[in-house]
């Protein structure tokens, strides 16, 4: 592994469980002050040089990870210096540490690689047995919470996959199709159209328990499933604010079509998560209180293929071919709240796993944590997050000038407030922000690559390791 020298922190207070700040905390999370507040707070943490792409926090929330473009994984933790692994040739997409113990943990890059870490030096793995290569990007990766030998990958040909990780990584004899146990249905239907789409999966993630997945899609939005069930529960919009009202006709609301977004399951330390937070293209992040799989079950709409084609031609369903039957999942159109505090695209959105916080991160290099209090078990003096969302500005010369700048020599050491990159975004958001899924995306209903126009080609899900 390679390490660069440590950056200056200026947030290390992982860890820090005082006594007094538990006691004051503790009754209002039992009060539900996520329901009546939101996450008002909030405080920036700093350290990555570019944009943050993924977000992780240890299983006792004693370490929080970070990675991005630069393309570092930083581990934050309180009195040590940040410690940082490069052995990626991509961009990092997500990372996530073992349930059990701190040493293990998954890294996931766009170069189609998942990497297994561990640190323990008589259970370390040679690179080629820890390595599991696919021939598309990854976009996320989690361990299962309760059962390790399982993990989840999404990946940038829309596939998500349940795998085993005694046949993903280990000597090429006791590997099996990559892996794969699961693969769950992302492919989308509507009543007007002979094709499917297959979006983009721009993230997975579990639940605290494992018996719930949430996937967030490219031009699509982000959607719950159980484990043990292939189709999709509900899905998660911005149609309603959280006070109820609907969101005005032309108004910016939770969109995806842009960037790589990473979303998460969490709530205030109880035993089942009760909420799913994920960032947004409007420059906020949104959290979404998620019912029970019965009552999501219950909800959801199973059709067959004539009768779905009595519906309105906005419907859109899940099938996993163009004569299966069509899954409508329950929606969820109201979020509780939203967490601002950005300039520009949220990429993650990640709640801490025993309090009712939310770690955001995205286009601009710094992180912000969001709290229902300005003072926490884990964070004091945090202030009043502004109400104020930014608006998408017009085009003009100057952030044409700032926005090729930055793509053509990249971020800049001086360009503290991330103008040239946030001026990238802004233009790359007016001509994506239209994305329909259903052109850019079309999927035939057989074997074969989204990427290729509908061209049939070859299964990649089944292709073998690095060859080393």
């Amino acid at each position: 592994m390679d390490y660069r020298s440590p950056l200056p922190l200026e947030f290390l207070t992982f860890g820090s469980f005082s006594s007094e700040s538990i006691r004051k905390y503790r009754p209002n999370v039992v009060n539900g002050l996520l329901l009546q507040t939101g996450l008002p707070y909030s405080r920036v943490l700093s350290s990555h040089r570019s944009c943050v792409n993924a977000l992780a926090i240890s299983h006792d929330g004693k370490w929080l990870g970070s990675a991005g473009d630069d393309p570092y994984i930083l581990l934050w933790e309180e009195s040590t210096p940040t410690e940082t692994i490069m052995v990626h040739t991509g961009s990092v997409r997500a990372i996530s540490s073992h349930p059990f113990s701190d040493e293990v943990f998954l890294s996931a890059s766009e170069d189609g690689c998942v990497i297994l870490h561990d640190s323990r030096s008589d259970n370390r793995m040679s690179r080629a047995q820890g390595t599991l290569q696919e021939h598309a990007e990854l976009t996320g990766v989690q361990f299962h919470p309760e059962a390790p030998d399982l993990f989840v990958t999404s990946a940038g040909n829309g596939q998500v996959c349940l795998r085993d990780v005694r046949m993903a990584f280990g000597l090429r004899s006791s590997r099996s199709n990559n892996g794969v146990v699961q693969e769950f249905v992302t492919t989308l239907a509507k009543p007007v159209l002979s094709h499917l789409a297959r979006p983009e999966a721009s993230s997975v993630t579990f639940d605290k328990t494992g018996s719930k997945l949430a996937v967030t899609n490219m031009g699509y939005l982000p959607t719950i499933y159980s484990l043990d069930d292939e189709y999709p529960l509900a899905t998660c919009s911005g149609n309603y604010s959280p006070n109820g009202n609907p969101t005005p006709p032309g108004s910016r609301t939770y969109s995806n079509s842009c960037t790589m977004k990473h979303g998460s399951f969490g709530g205030p330390g109880l035993i089942f998560d009760e909420y799913y937070a994920a960032g947004s293209d409007n420059f906020c992040g949104y959290v979404w209180k998620i019912p029970s799989i019965e009552e999501m079950k219950q909800e959801r709409e199973i059709l067959t293929d004539a009768e779905f084609y009595q519906r309105d031609r906005s419907t859109t369903a899940f099938a996993s071919s163009l004569s299966d039957d069509r899954y409508i999942p329950m929606q969820l159109q109201r979020p509780v709240c939203q967490l601002g505090g950005h300039k520009s695209i949220v990429n993650s959105a990640l709640f801490h796993p025993h309090w009712p916080m939310v770690l955001t991160a995205g286009v601009e290099r710094h992180i912000t944590l969001h709290s229902p209090l300005s003072d926490s078990p884990c964070a004091v003096g945090l202030g009043k997050t502004s109400n104020d969302i930014r608006q998408l500005p017009p085009v003009d010369a100057e952030g044409r000038r700032r926005a090729v700048e930055a793509l053509m020599i990249g971020p800049s050491e001086a360009d503290s407030d991330d103008e040239g990159t946030i001026a990238l975004f802004d233009e790359i958001l007016r001509q994506e922000q239209d994305l329909d899924v259903f052109q850019s995306r079309r999927w035939s209903g057989v074997v074969s690559d989204p990427d290729s126009n509908d061209e049939d080609v070859q299964d990649d899900s089944d292709v073998g390791e690095l060859p080393f």
